[in-house]
């Protein structure tokens, strides 16, 4: 039990040393992650639809 107690002592520790992203940091990262995967669906999109009307013309 000794060694459980130990161990989330350390980890309080260590967490009290993380350097946390402000809330601007944080919006900021969203917003790219958001535009990218946007981007990213549409253009897989687009390439798919391309693929699937080519396959259509092959064997028409």
């Amino acid at each position: 039990m000794k060694k459980i107690i130990q161990f989330c002592k350390e980890c309080v520790g260590e967490l009290r040393k993380v350097t946390w992203p402000t809330r601007g940091e944080v919006v900021a990262s969203v917003k790219v992650v958001l535009v990218s995967t946007i981007f990213l669906a549409v253009t897989l999109g687009f390439l798919d639809w391309l693929f699937v009307e080519g396959m259509r013309l092959l064997f028409k």
